[in-house]
């Protein structure tokens, strides 16, 4: 079975901390129907040595996961697919080289998000999996090495945070080898305190309707007061408190009595619970229902949305243009004469990727958002603005590469601009850099006229322009631009001719 069989087929990838799973759905009438789900508890974070290494043992069982997902995927393409890492990626030393093998065994790309990503899409997944709500929703996800906690309306989250605090971690460190003490819940429960301490206000003054708990410590608590008669299967400090009293008598989570606790969930369990606990505490919440969705499900929405112009990074952008006063016509010019080069060139750079287009309409749309702070070396504020901002819908690596774009668009190429982009977008994103650079400058005088008909000759590093005769005689500051991009061009390693 191909692609072309199943063009309504969708797969999200998500390596946790703790588990790595797959879910694969079809869209139905603007729905979405799960056909499959995996789940291997991998333990990634727990893989992470003091210097933010992983192991050889974790990388050889996180490699084997992906391998077996692959052959689920095979007939998926790549616009199907989305694939994710969170908190152990994001902490990761030298994760680069981790990613491409992993990218190799999956068969598709693999993104790091950050916390705040990673937080908006399991709101959504939340949202989309539970009956709609009319007032504001508070989400807490508690995965193996951070918590998330959101306040939204409808399918929107409005106030988001990421803390490095999770199940795999928060066990490790305060209950070694499955030991349950009271210590242990005490210190575990002071460092989720800490770590709760500055978001504690403003969540409660935000306040909420409706608190739901994703992840499988949530889902696996709800479960254990359900069938212990406690509750229905939501969750109260009365259940959190009686869980708790019940692994303290046991002592040792090898010998826990807690109904259909499964042994994969049981070593990291008495972390989750103390976060969970502190969450409760902290937040001052009387009841929390247990959802279904969470980031995988985030992540088929958000794929839902770029496969039907809905796409959440084309909302980042147009708010950035809003919040940085960019001239939007202007804007619009660039992106126009950055695409129609970028048409012309691809076939002759590799540049034919979907992605490749969508980098460098970003760009044209953002190269000049660092005007909204001075206009002196603008294109590095805008590269800073752009590397540090949380864009909804962007990878980590996505929003480097756009900051290289739109910190080099203009003046001298640094050489530490480029230096942060790894291969395979290293020799692309020079070929984009000097596409957006002449859109820009073929555009400098903001005329709504439009730039001459060109013919436009490529070769492996070189490019040519020819204009229309005569054309560059009556545009001698253009000329004179000409002449400068192309000694700028030479640290691109590419040669710039006109005529």
């Amino acid at each position: 079975m191909t692609a072309e069989d199943q063009p309504d087929v969708i797969a999200a990838v998500d390596l946790g901390s703790n588990s790595f799973h797959m879910v694969v759905a079809r869209r139905v009438d603007g729905q979405l129907t799960i056909v499959d789900r995996i789940r291997e508890m991998v333990r990634l974070g727990a893989g992470l040595d003091a210097h933010g290494r992983i192991s050889p043992e974790a990388a050889e069982l996180a490699l084997a996961c992906l391998g077996r997902f692959r052959e689920r995927l095979a007939a998926l393409e790549a616009g199907q697919v989305r694939a994710v890492g969170t908190n152990t990626l994001r902490r990761a030393r030298r994760r680069n080289a981790f990613l491409l093998r992993a990218q190799a065994a999956l068969g598709h790309p693999i993104e790091v998000i950050s916390g705040v990503e990673e937080a908006r899409l399991v709101y959504l997944g939340a949202a989309r999996s539970l009956p709609s709500h009319p007032g504001p929703r508070l989400v807490v996800d508690i995965g193996g090495g951070s918590t998330e906690l959101i306040i939204g309306r409808g399918d929107e989250a409005e106030r988001l945070e990421s803390l490095y605090m999770g199940c795999v971690s928060s066990s490790e460190a305060f209950f070694p080898g499955g030991v349950v003490t009271e210590a242990g819940f005490r210190d575990a429960r002071l460092f989720a305190r800490r770590e709760l301490q500055p978001v504690r206000r403003p969540f409660r003054e935000a306040g909420w309707q409706q608190a739901v708990g994703t992840s499988g410590t949530i889902r696996a608590t709800g479960r254990q007061l359900r069938m212990l008669g406690v509750t229905e299967g939501e969750i109260t400090p009365e259940g959190l408190a009686l869980l708790r009293d019940r692994l303290l008598a046991t002592g040792d989570m090898a010998s826990h009595d807690l109904p259909s606790l499964s042994a994969q969930r049981a070593p990291v369990y008495p972390g989750g619970l103390a976060v969970l606990s502190e969450v409760f505490d902290a937040l001052e919440i009387d009841r929390m229902i247990p959802a279904d969705g969470a980031l995988r499900e985030g992540l088929l929405w958000d794929l839902v949305g770029r496969l039907t112009d809905e796409d959440a990074r084309d909302r980042s952008v147009r708010s950035f243009q809003l919040r940085f006063h960019v001239e939007l016509a202007q804007a619009e010019r660039v992106e126009a004469t950055a695409l129609a080069l970028l048409g012309e060139l691809a076939p002759g750079w590799s540049l034919e990727d979907e992605e490749c287009a969508e980098l460098l309409s970003w760009a044209a749309r953002l190269h000049e958002v660092g005007l909204d702070i001075a206009h002196a070396q603008h294109q590095l504020h805008a590269a800073y603005l752009l590397r540090n901002a949380d864009l909804a819908g962007f990878s980590f690596d996505q929003q480097r590469r756009l900051a290289v774009l739109v910190g080099g668009h203009r003046r001298k190429i640094r050489d530490e601009l480029l230096e942060v982009v790894q291969e395979p977008w290293s020799k692309r994103i020079r070929y984009l850099l000097a596409i957006l650079r002449l859109a820009v400058l073929l555009h400098r005088s903001r005329s709504t006229a439009l730039p001459p008909p060109m013919k436009i000759e490529t070769g492996k590093r070189k490019l040519r322009l020819r204009f229309p005769e005569g054309w560059l005689d009556a545009h001698p500051l253009t000329r004179a631009d000409l002449e400068q991009e192309a000694h700028y061009l030479a640290a691109l390693d590419l040669k710039l001719g006109f005529s």
